[in-house]
């Protein structure tokens, strides 16, 4: 992805915000522009937008992730294991494994999440808002997140899932354990976050006027001591009210407690680090109200083998669990 940023003047003024982006020339058509937006691609003065006939004013500012280039074709179905805990005939849910891209990109043409859709669902019965290289992707994991994610099977049902995560009613929860010591049970950090400016693979906390807000709210679930070598561990359960790139890996690190094992924005030895090679972060939970049938849709999901094995690995330096941490660490370990 590309961001492209663009000030309104007073030409713009007026202008349709499809309209708006189809005349710029580092923009596609004007009908490309729409599906970028409808995809959520799109920020206005630092909120998504989602209506591409949002009328602009001289000053808004509007920024645009723009796919890479791609001239791979069609996605092409692949053989890749799917691990589906929900599926009828709208939408997936499904728990993504760690080291498997949601959708080819640069340096990843095949062997996607989406090339594993388009072999169990076919390739015209997945929604394409995202762009024909995305087909039924609704929101993304980083590559090294595991757990639960959505895809849909056709465009109703992904611009409906779109706008329960804009809307903050699609509930996801994320489990992550973060170096040091967090004495409160919970908080909220709602900063801007923007491409960092230093390192272009990084995202950062930024107060740019192009920044697009990002809210993670935690609960602390269990507290471990330090030791030699390390300043302990404490975990919690992370709440995306909004869904920017390495939200929660980004806002962990601002307030000085990264994720364990994170390797763009994690500090600290691989000893203190419990070996893992990535970072510990893990959606254990989604839950929403289904938008065709209103039937409502949770499920959970424990912790993979090597997050379980670090965690083990600390479990005797246990500071205790919180009420919260007494009821969710049991179903993430299958106590």
């Amino acid at each position: 992805m590309s961001d492209v940023r663009f000030l309104v003047t007073s030409e713009g003024a007026g202008q349709r915000l499809d309209a708006f982006l189809g005349a710029q020339d580092a923009c596609p058509s004007r009908s490309a522009c729409a599906k970028l937006v409808e995809a959520g691609e799109v920020c206005v003065n630092g909120e998504t937008c989602l209506s591409k006939k949002l009328v602009l004013a001289e000053g808004d500012r509007v920024e645009v992730e723009l796919p890479e280039p791609s001239d791979a074709g069609p996605v092409v179905g692949q053989a890749i294991p799917l691990d589906i805990r929900y599926e009828d005939d709208y939408l997936i849910v499904l728990s993504k494994q760690r080291g498997l891209v949601c959708h080819p990109a640069h340096g990843h043409d095949s062997g996607t999440l989406a090339n594993a859709l388009v072999y169990h669902c076919g390739l015209d019965h997945l929604g394409t808002l995202q762009g024909e290289d995305r087909p039924g992707i609704v929101h993304r994991l980083d590559r090294d997140t595991s757990g639960l994610m959505l895809a849909a099977k056709d465009d109703d049902t992904q611009r409906a899932l779109q706008d329960l995560i804009r809307l903050r009613t699609l509930d996801r929860r994320y489990i992550a354990l973060c170096h040091g010591y967090i004495a409160m049970d919970s908080g909220t950090i709602n900063t801007g976050i923007a491409r960092s400016t230093r390192d272009r693979v990084k995202m950062a906390v930024s107060d740019d006027p192009f920044a697009r807000q990002a809210i993670t709210t935690f609960k602390v679930l269990e507290r471990f001591e330090a030791k030699r070598g390390d300043d302990g561990y404490t975990l919690v359960e992370c709440h995306l009210y909004t869904g920017r790139t390495h939200q929660i890996r980004v806002h962990m690190r601002h307030i000085n407690h990264a994720l364990v094992g994170d390797p763009l924005y994690g500090i600290g030895s691989e000893r203190s680090n419990l070996g893992l090679d990535r970072q510990f972060l893990h959606s254990w939970r989604v839950r929403f109200d289904h938008p065709v049938t209103g039937e409502s849709i949770e499920c959970r999901d424990e912790l993979p083998w090597d997050l379980a094995a670090a965690y083990d690995e600390i479990a005797d330096r246990s500071m205790g669990r919180t009420a919260e941490g007494e009821d969710i660490i049991p179903q993430l370990l299958m106590e």
